[in-house]
């Protein structure tokens, strides 16, 4: 009867072990638009947990934290790094305050169109800095994606000019580029975390603030902005990013799907973020914002001021070489359409 149980008893342990070796590795997946399908972010992060799951029988269990439920930018930036978070989709602003050299994608007036920016981001040019961001930090940069061409909102007057800028209170991401670019045009910049920025805004603390099409209606900044430029000046990205440490924990199969299924997402959240930025006159007039549309001569106005100065700042800030690269890559794309 001893042996009896002992082998019962046995064979429970051994299944129960079994089991735990089959468990599930939990991807823990944040972002920081709200937690609808109408958002880019989100829609995509949904894509992705469905194609990751069935692409790996359920091996990797997703589960997403929308609405920065995990924190600010930097705090899941440090996350990443020290492996307690898998994945994060952050915005420039945010990646920069922990691996600076990101602050390059902020030259203002570089991409003259979409299919410019998505030529150098996937080519040569996006893989390098992806590369080292890695060597740098433990944090994988898998996909690059829009968050929205950013434009000029305040809520005193029509902004047609760089002097127009003068003396407005502008809110801007908390990254020293973003203070460089303000300064150039003559505004006052402050530097504000995104979610008190809609706070921030309705109380009068800043005037005004720039963003993409996608995050003034998302976070409704409408609704204390009543003029907007649409100048174009930055094409702002948001970037997923990958614990290291998780990554080279999964099986090849895994990796493959995590892979895979990311180039899903980022098309989806590209491609709704793009619609929005187009039809951005259209979007903004029906929400009761005055919308101004600068011409050639007036944003090549801006550039003026501004391009030489932000590139001054990055030259010094993250190297001339790679600004340099960056502006080569642009020239080559650009050329090539």
């Amino acid at each position: 009867m001893f042996k009896k149980i002992l082998i019962a008893t046995t064979a429970l342990t051994l299944l129960a072990g079994s089991a735990v070796g089959q468990q599930a590795k939990v991807l823990k997946y944040t972002h920081y638009q709200p937690g609808r399908e109408d958002q880019p972010k989100h829609a995509a992060a949904l894509a992705f947990e469905a194609c990751v799951e069935k692409a790996t029988s359920g091996s990797i269990d997703v589960q997403i934290f929308p609405a920065g439920q995990l924190g600010n930018a930097t705090t899941a930036l440090e996350g990443l790094k020290f492996g307690t978070l898998e994945l994060a989709v952050v915005h420039d602003g945010g990646i920069s305050s922990v691996y600076q050299p990101f602050d390059v994608f902020a030259l203002p007036y570089l991409f003259p169109n979409h299919e410019t920016a998505y030529k150098v981001l996937d080519g040569e040019f996006g893989k390098e800095f992806a590369d080292e961001m890695l060597k740098e930090t433990g944090i994988r940069l898998l996909a690059y994606a829009d968050n929205g061409i950013r434009h000029f909102t305040n809520s005193k007057h029509p902004i047609k000019t760089p002097a127009d800028m003068q003396g407005l209170k502008m809110r801007v991401q908390p990254a020293p580029v973003f203070i460089s670019l303000m300064e150039s045009l003559g505004a006052s910049p402050s530097a504000i975390d995104w979610a008190e920025l809609p706070a921030a805004l309705a109380q009068g603390t800043v005037d005004g603030q720039e963003n993409g099409v996608t995050n003034i209606m998302a976070a409704s900044l409408y609704q204390s902005q009543k003029y907007v430029t649409l100048d174009g000046h930055v094409y702002s990205l948001h970037a997923y990013l990958m614990s290291d440490a998780f990554y080279q924990g999964l099986s090849d199969t895994e990796k493959q799907a995590v892979e895979t299924c990311v180039v899903e997402a980022r098309t989806i959240h590209r491609d709704m973020t793009r619609a929005t930025d187009l039809a951005a006159e259209k979007t903004l007039t029906d929400v009761g914002m005055e919308v101004y549309v600068p011409t050639e001569e007036e944003i090549a106005a801006f550039r003026e001021l501004a391009q030489p100065a932000v590139r001054k700042h990055l030259e010094e800030a993250v190297g001339a070489e790679r600004v340099e690269k960056l502006l080569q890559a642009e020239a080559e794309a650009a050329g090539s359409q």
